[in-house]
């Protein structure tokens, strides 16, 4: 259980629920299949997958969780076909043209009897639950999809009060500053960036397997450029791409750490995504705090 993408929020109020408490909670909004006309299903799924029935899995205090989305795949290609042909056959049949409105219609009944006979295709999103910390970490690489694991959270619980990481240096300028060569203690950046124009609609520069103080990046940085965007590695255990929005994206634990990983013995796949897990947010634990104070602090406002 290594996480890939981090969209990282922190609680504003304590959580005081149990790994059994949130079980039961989580209990009453469990993944049920897309059923009828159902386009899509939302609902908790065992972190674990089939080696486990339980909702939460519980690790020095962690707590993990799953929501797993089921969509239909019913393509729009599929649903012009068979429109066409029905407005063919209309229109063959009764010698007159098929209006606006009644191709309306015809197109939510041919969804209406397409969607019941469609594939589905299921997705599932990780997240843990660091109480003592005070951190809600999701794996996801877009704010759109964890904000919609905390909805779901939010409607199960009945409130989960959580914002997003703010820190008090714009992450922008803190990168650019990193670039032209002022790192943090433990970081060391890495050879992918990108440089972008700090107005509207501004230029975006891309930069992969290049020598970050070499002369084309800082000319892109002497030019005014900002680093949105930066490959970095912390303290040889975590590698990663650092965003301006603070989203943690190709997220990489590197060699130290998956070799401490290989030396625990873990007799079945639950033992073993017990001690990854345990790990991952030991590692993540370190990291965050070290890569807050690097960008100057939380922003409690």
């Amino acid at each position: 259980m290594w996480f890939r993408n981090i969209q990282l929020y922190r609680l504003t109020e304590s959580f005081d629920l149990d790994a059994e408490a949130l079980n039961k909670a989580l209990n009453e909004k469990s993944f049920k299949p897309c059923g009828g006309l159902d386009t899509h299903s939302l609902g908790w799924a065992p972190p674990l997958g089939k080696h486990s029935e339980l909702l939460v899995h519980a690790a020095n205090g962690r707590l993990m969780i799953c929501l797993r989305r089921e969509d239909r795949l019913l393509p729009a290609a599929v649903i012009r076909e068979a429109l066409a042909e029905k407005v063919e056959q209309i229109e063959a049949a009764e010698a007159r043209p098929v209006g606006r409105k009644e191709k309306t219609r015809l197109k939510d009944e041919i969804v209406i009897d397409l969607l019941p006979r469609a594939f589905t295709r299921s997705h599932h999103l990780y997240a843990y639950i660091d109480p003592k910390a005070g951190w809600v970490v999701i794996d996801s690489a877009t704010p759109k999809k964890a904000e919609e694991m905390l909805s779901v959270l939010r409607e199960t619980l009945g409130s989960l009060k959580v914002v997003p990481l703010a820190v008090n240096n714009a992450p922008a300028m803190s990168m650019t500053r990193w670039v032209e060569g002022t790192l943090p203690a433990n970081f060391v950046a890495g050879d992918e960036c990108e440089l972008k124009e700090p107005v509207e609609n501004g230029a975006v520069i891309r930069a992969r397997k290049v020598d970050l103080a070499g002369d084309e990046v800082q000319t892109h940085l002497d030019a005014g450029k900002q680093v949105t965007k930066l490959a970095v590695e912390w303290n040889e255990r975590i590698g990663c791409l650092l965003c301006d929005d603070l989203s943690i994206k190709r997220l990489r634990f590197l060699d130290l750490v998956m070799e401490e990983a290989a030396e625990v013995d873990a007799d079945d796949a639950a033992a073993r995504f017990d001690a990854d897990f345990t790990l991952m947010a030991m590692e993540l634990g370190h990291f965050f705090p070290a890569l807050i104070e690097a960008l100057g602090g939380l922003d409690e406002d």
